[in-house]
């Protein structure tokens, strides 16, 4: 957990001055659907996986290069995981995942138009650092529940793996200084510590956000 503390701290001083160097800034928050890829070398496990409602809450940094060509980065909040529900021989087994990440994009971003209303292009990769999980489930049959609910344990010897690496691609609009977009962001690296018979997690989360852009230097 220290090390974790020193690592958003760390985090915190290299935002402060990528915004210090920024052409423009933001803050932006929205809606995350977020679901996972669970499966081995055998069996897929996440077929009845269901989209969890989530959010997504940080600030953005832009970085021209060359015309419409810039560089995006930022800090999110951004919540993951899944909603599990089937029903087998009159047993209904019901679960969900719920994590907290902070994500740092790292976007190439191409922006069309003039004047107030713009148009835009962003993908590239994205690194996580997971903050937070739990883990419930229920099994009913009978008129009898149990339930199992657990806390996320991150590291090489707990569920997860903290360190999670994807790539996200988005599109929006930008209207004076608002800025509304789309975006998925495609889960690449196994965060599973189980790595039994090829057994893999990988996150998948489509945003919905809006924001507001401050002109930079």
């Amino acid at each position: 957990m220290k090390s974790i503390t020193k690592l958003l701290i760390i985090l915190a001083f290299a935002a402060t001055a990528a915004v210090s160097y920024a052409q423009t800034v933001g803050i932006k928050a929205g809606l995350n659907l977020s679901t996972m890829l669970v499966k081995d070398d055998n069996t897929s496990y996440s077929d009845n996986f269901k989209m969890n409602p989530g959010f997504n809450l940080g600030a953005t940094a832009e970085f021209p290069l060359i015309d419409m060509l810039s560089f995006e980065t930022g800090f999110l909040f951004s919540t993951k995981g899944f909603i599990y529900s089937e029903e087998v021989f009159l047993v209904l087994i019901e679960g969900r995942m719920d994590l907290l990440y902070m994500d740092i994009p790292l976007n190439a971003k191409i922006t069309l138009g003039d004047g107030n209303a713009k148009i835009y292009a962003l993908a590239g990769p994205c690194v996580g650092i997971g903050l937070a999980g739990t883990s419930e489930g229920t099994v009913s049959a009978l008129g009898v529940t149990i339930d199992d609910d657990s806390i996320i344990e991150w590291g090489p010897d707990g569920d997860l793996k903290r360190f999670d690496l994807g790539f996200n691609a988005g599109v929006g609009v930008i209207i004076n200084s608002v800025q509304v977009g789309v975006s998925y962001a495609m889960g690449l690296a196994n965060i599973s510590t189980n790595t039994d018979n090829g057994y893999r997690a990988n996150n998948h989360v489509l945003s919905i956000s809006a924001g507001y852009v401050f002109g930079g230097k």
